[in-house]
């Protein structure tokens, strides 16, 4: 009997030191899987979710509240004429690999970005730079061709952290950061784990590892998280089933705010898009509040422009784009289609844009369009719609932040091309005056909207179901990350 109790209490004892163990992993859902592992040089948010403040950073950083806060940075002066930022690096800040980081490591890194042969997705971040200067180990001094009082905040991109000279020829399998976590291993088609950083330069992580698990299919999710093994899913892709993780005392339910405007792209420079009284029509043609409540069971918040609601300086222009498909059908017969035509919607992997489209579809064949639904996952997403123009109508969320700039870009995928715009949003760049920066943004968000570029639909809610015994997980997403640096399981 002795004997029997002691193995009973070494078997209880075990099942402790198991329990205890997972209480420093975590299992996270995620709806993609990133194409590669480079946030320098792609268009995929799904990189920065996995990767951003984790494993990579910049000069400086995100707060949950969308804040902009020193990163490799500690501190920086500005020049009087607002022309030269010198940054001043953290001592002791070491690469996964074991090298230091050093200011030759930050001038690569924005050399790189703004070279004439960059591959990075926001290349427009950089072109206002005029020099980058070594001034000793730990300072950096960057020059800019005009003041630009969004610098420090365009700092704080994804696309803008920092990496090391010689880890460029296999940053896109095995990334190496200056973060909180290590990459790990990567099972294409599964999962990427992470691990903590014994040698992190900064507040070390809680946890000891991060796997991420990809799971697009919304019944998949819910059944994942349902059994535990996941313990959060930021973006959960089946909002259907909030109500019931509500219900449930083992699980927390958090509904946030994005970055993300939710549109209804369209290729400017295809026929018959490229008549503005056609662009019109379909943003008469489409039911807002139908396509949140049909593909976002509610969550969401109608827009009119390419502008987060949350911003003070937003407008509301949802009335320059009221459902009218009386009105949608008198604009085609105007543009010369009064019999409709056919296009194509090609849409990506998130459930908004695969259930948003089906809504949509229907709106525009009301009216006349007949619009072919493509089904594609995120790689091929990439290259035929963003790279190859190959496209058009498209739904995706643009979840970068503060990002009306993209509309400046001719060459960008939906190709919209307007001087006045482009003006305006240089004007943007250089002004730092909050009241004539107040009276920019209307105008810019005022352009848009009577140009009728996009569709635009809502703003995309970001709800997170997890585990309730975690703690400091992200509610809002002010940028595309799933930052677990400040993460923890609550005893």
């Amino acid at each position: 009997m002795k004997t029997f109790r002691m193995a009973a209490l070494a078997g209880a004892m075990t099942m402790v030191a198991v329990a205890a163990q997972a209480k420093s992993d975590i299992v996270v859902g995620l709806n993609l899987e990133p194409p590669h592992l480079d946030p320098t040089s792609a268009a995929a948010g799904a990189i920065d979710q996995v990767l951003y403040a984790n494993v990579f950073e910049g000069l400086t950083r995100f707060g949950p509240d969308g804040s902009v806060n020193p990163g490799l940075a500690e501190s920086w002066e500005i020049s009087e004429d607002g022309l030269t930022y010198t940054f001043h690096l953290h001592e002791g800040v070491t690469f996964h690999d074991g090298s230091a980081l050093d200011a030759g490591d930050v001038k690569f890194s924005l050399d790189r970005a703004h070279d004439e042969d960059s591959q990075n997705a926001q290349k427009a971040l950089f072109e206002g730079i005029e020099s980058v200067e070594v001034v000793d180990e730990l300072t950096v001094k960057v020059t800019l061709k005009a003041p630009d009082g969004s610098f420090l905040f365009n700092m704080a991109w994804g696309d803008a952290v920092i990496v090391a000279p010689e880890s460029i020829t296999e940053i896109k399998q095995e990334p190496v950061g200056t973060g909180a976590f290590v990459f790990d291993d990567w099972v294409q088609g599964d999962r990427i784990t992470l691990v903590k950083n014994p040698d992190y330069w900064g507040e070390p992580a809680k946890l000891d590892r991060v796997t991420f698990k990809f799971i697009s299919d919304p019944t998949a999710a819910f059944a994942a998280v349902m059994a535990e093994d996941v313990h959060a899913f930021p973006g959960f892709p089946a909002p259907e089933n909030l109500p019931q993780f509500e219900a449930d005392a083992r699980f927390q339910v958090l509904v946030g705010s994005t970055e993300g405007e939710t549109i209804l792209a369209t290729n400017n420079k295809m026929k018959p898009f490229d008549d503005v009284k056609v662009r019109e029509a379909l943003a008469h043609a489409i039911d807002r509040q139908a396509i949140i409540d049909g593909a976002m069971f509610g969550l969401g918040t109608p827009i009119g422009t390419h502008f987060a609601p949350h911003n003070p300086d937003y407008v509301d222009l949802t009335g320059l784009s009221e459902y009218d498909p009386e009105k949608a059908k008198a604009l085609l017969a105007e543009a010369g289609y009064a019999d409709g035509f056919e296009t194509t919607l090609k849409l990506p992997p998130p459930s908004y844009a695969r259930r948003g489209g089906e809504i949509i579809a229907a709106q525009l064949r009301a009216v006349g369009i007949e619009a072919e639904i493509s089904n594609l996952e995120w790689a091929q997403w990439l290259e035929q719609v963003f790279k190859g123009k190959d496209f058009g109508l498209t739904i995706v969320s643009h979840t970068e932040p503060f990002d009306i700039g993209i509309y400046a870009r001719p060459d960008y995928y939906f190709q919209y091309d307007d001087a006045g715009f482009q003006e305006m949003n240089t004007e943007l760049g250089g002004e730092a005056d909050p009241a004539k920066r107040s009276d920019l943004l209307e105008r810019m968000q005022r352009k848009i909207a009577e140009d009728y570029v996009n569709g635009y639909l809502f703003q995309l809610a970001t709800p997170t179901v997890a585990n309730a015994k975690i703690r400091g997980l992200w509610k809002d997403a002010p940028t595309q990350a799933t930052d677990l640096t400040g993460v923890y399981w609550e005893d």
